[in-house]
């Protein structure tokens, strides 16, 4: 269990951060750019929680939260090697199940809506807009993670999380726009 009594250490006013282990690195560093990224799409999906109303998705998004801080966790412990990424009672790690899990559900979603003919223009209502805006946000965030990959072990599953994850709220916010009936489709060259 955390527990958080002081919320300011000052031992980062020279710029660096502490990793879990206790290394320290530069707070513009490869994986702390990812874990901010990380960190910016959990507070994404707060914000689209606050346009939803239906019990079932709250669970399943605070879920999906609760995965973040894990995989924030899992990418601010440094592993020796690619092969260092098992989880253990002290090492947490994005696991394939939970990949599996963003899987079913992105199975269930998809099979209620009607098949895409153009790409869509992110909005419709409130709750789908705020849904593609944290997409978005998954999309850097997963772009932000495979940078740090190539110059540093990055757990695989975390990786893959992040790519299900944006496909998730992808198929979620065609879901939230009526199940895909008030999607705004993309005409190519609609403006010319």
């Amino acid at each position: 269990m955390v527990k958080l009594n002081k919320i300011y250490t000052k031992t980062g006013d020279d710029g660096t951060t502490g990793l879990v282990g206790g290394a320290r690195v530069a707070k513009n560093d490869p994986r702390m750019a990812a874990i901010g990224d990380v960190d910016e799409l959990n507070s994404a999906l707060g914000v689209a929680i606050c346009q939803l109303d239906d019990a079932e998705l709250l669970k399943s998004l605070q879920v999906i939260q609760n995965d973040l801080f894990d995989l924030g966790a899992d990418l601010a412990t440094p592993a020796d090697n690619d092969d260092d990424f098992a989880p253990s009672e002290m090492v947490l790690r994005v696991t394939h199940s939970q990949v599996d899990r963003l899987e079913s559900e992105i199975d269930a979603i998809n099979d209620g809506l009607d098949p895409l003919t153009s790409f869509i223009l992110p909005g419709g209502n409130n709750a789908a807009a705020a849904i593609h805006l944290a997409r978005a946000t998954a999309r850097r965030a997963e772009r932000t993670a495979v940078s740090a990959a190539q110059v540093m072990a990055i757990n695989p599953q975390a990786l893959a999380y992040l790519n299900r994850l944006s496909d998730y709220l992808f198929v979620l916010g065609r879901m939230l726009n009526n199940g895909g009936k008030a999607d705004i489709l993309w005409v190519p060259g609609a403006s010319r």
